[in-house]
């Protein structure tokens, strides 16, 4: 009952936060999305990025842009926010121009953060730049700047769980990054989950606190946990027709569970909480994540036999459907366009990637 309850709320907060695309294609046929990740990755990709924003901003179909983190590469020192003095490997203005690069898409931009920002600051592959919390805060307070607005040229309004928490969990209302809206008949719902096995690795020195560690991944598995219930809930609610799940991490990554890899345990009981709660919603439901790089799309939890299917111990999942995002150090440099036809209960996804860099050799 308590969670029928949320759910309620939550439905009533997406409402009034005027989330509009709800109501405004409602009994519309498709949406398209523009989803990109891992970009702009250094330099180069940063000085060409309006190649890509060019070239999502003239596709007048794309209502949404989702990034699904990662806003740097994990060699490139973090901003070193907030730490006096600053560090001297630090880049302390690049999140600044990333920012601005967000703000020049025509359509609203949903950003989840990815490792590369704050979790892995403290790596000394990132020149031990930054302190995880202390990072991930400055993000919060340059891209979250207004909880349950996103950003973009035409923003839009968006649930955010430092808005619309379950009161009982008031720890819960730091996670800003963590959204939620509906468009048609589809709820979107993001969710902080980073690579580097969730954030499981002990973080390197000068910046070891295994408590303070810790403490940050209770809290959020917990928030998100609790903001993923709240998703499907209100789906069914709501009615939705459809379900679509943005984080950062790829959870089913090969080379994570290789020897010397990070592993991907961590991330286990969230790949069985969205197995549990796609059967019990029964309707598509579609995870997007970045951080590998490689475009794929797949079922992977259609078998639980398969190379996929086996990490993680999930029952058999039909309704899911993931696409890891094309990375923009790879080639072909391209963006995902994705349409959803809610309708169409048995192939309600279609996607295509655009290519926005027509010359192979440059990295764009």
């Amino acid at each position: 009952m308590k969670r029928i309850l949320f759910a309620s709320a939550i439905v009533a907060a997406i409402g009034a936060a005027g989330c509009t695309p709800a109501a405004a294609h409602e009994g519309a046929d498709a949406i398209t999305l523009a989803i990109i990740g891992d970009w702009p990755y250094n330099d180069l990709l940063l000085a060409n990025s309006d190649l890509l924003i060019d070239s999502v901003n003239a596709d007048a179909k794309v209502k949404t842009v989702i990034h699904v983190g990662d806003i740097h590469s994990g060699s490139q020192p973090c901003t070193s926010a907030a730490i006096l003095p600053p560090i001297a490997t630090a880049n302390p203005g690049w999140n600044q121009q990333v920012f601005q690069r967000f703000q020049k898409f025509s359509a609203p931009v949903v950003y989840t953060p990815g490792d590369n920002e704050w979790t892995d600051c403290q790596k000394t592959k990132e020149k031990s730049a930054g302190a995880p919390m202390k990072e991930l805060a400055a993000v919060r307070g340059l891209f979250f700047s207004r909880p349950g607005v996103t950003l973009g040229v035409n923003e839009m309004e968006v649930a955010s769980q430092a808005n619309a928490h379950d009161p009982a969990f008031p720890d819960d209302a730091q996670f800003v990054e963590n959204v939620m809206w509906i468009d048609g008949k589809v709820l979107f719902v993001t969710l902080n989950v980073p690579g580097s096995n969730n954030d499981g690795l002990k973080w390197a020195a000068p910046f070891t606190d295994e408590a303070a560690r810790l403490l940050e991944v209770s809290q959020r598995n917990g928030a998100n946990a609790r903001w993923l219930d709240a998703a499907f809930a209100a789906a069914k609610a709501r009615p939705a027709k459809a379900v679509v799940i943005a984080l950062q991490a790829d959870m089913f990554d090969p080379a994570a569970i290789v020897p010397g890899g990070d592993g991907l345990d961590q991330y286990t009981p969230l790949v069985r909480q969205i197995a549990a709660r796609s059967l019990e919603f029964g309707g598509p439901v579609l995870l997007l994540n970045g951080d590998s790089h490689l475009y794929e799309a797949d079922h992977p939890l259609a078998d639980p036999a398969s190379s996929t299917g086996v990490i993680h111990g999930a029952p058999p999942v039909p309704n899911l459907t993931r696409i890891t995002v094309q990375g923009s150090t790879n080639a072909p440099a391209e963006w995902l366009r994705l349409t959803i036809d809610a309708n169409d209960q048995r192939s309600p996804f279609s996607f295509v990637n655009v290519p926005y860099c027509r010359d192979p050799a440059a990295s764009c």
